[in-house]
């Protein structure tokens, strides 16, 4: 399975939301002709590689999906946006460090696995 793809209007339900069921799913909003974009969508995508199916990198160009941006509010790009279990979990905006974007992503995974615990543990109790 790949690490990262593009997703538009068509596919964001299917490749985020309901993906993010099963994977944690970062939502990166960008656009070509944004500077800081150009530098963090290469340092996801390298995080998205390095840490193996952990979490999946969904990029949207919001010049082509005005109504992805629109939907999440988005004020300036990139915006980057953390589902997991089919809701936003967390947000930042711009270029970050990538000690910055590890410790996002940890938090993400983290709380990822925090809510299949709780759900299971509640399965059982059932």
């Amino acid at each position: 399975m790949k690490h990262s793809y593009d997703v538009e209007e068509a596919t964001f339900d299917e490749m985020v939301v309901a993906r993010s069921h099963v994977v944690p799913v970062l939502l990166d909003i960008g656009a070509e002709w944004c500077s800081p974009c150009l530098v963090l969508e290469p340092m996801l995508e390298k995080l998205a590689k390095e840490y193996d199916g952990k979490f999946v990198l969904a990029k949207v160009d919001a010049d082509e999906n005005m109504r992805i941006a629109g939907r999440h509010k988005v004020r300036g790009f990139p915006t980057v946006i953390a589902y997991s279990r089919g809701q936003e979990t967390d947000r930042f905006h711009s270029a970050q460090p990538v000690h910055f974007l590890r410790s996002f992503i940890d938090k993400l995974i983290e709380h990822h696995s925090d809510v299949s615990k709780t759900s299971e543990g509640a399965q059982q109790a059932d």
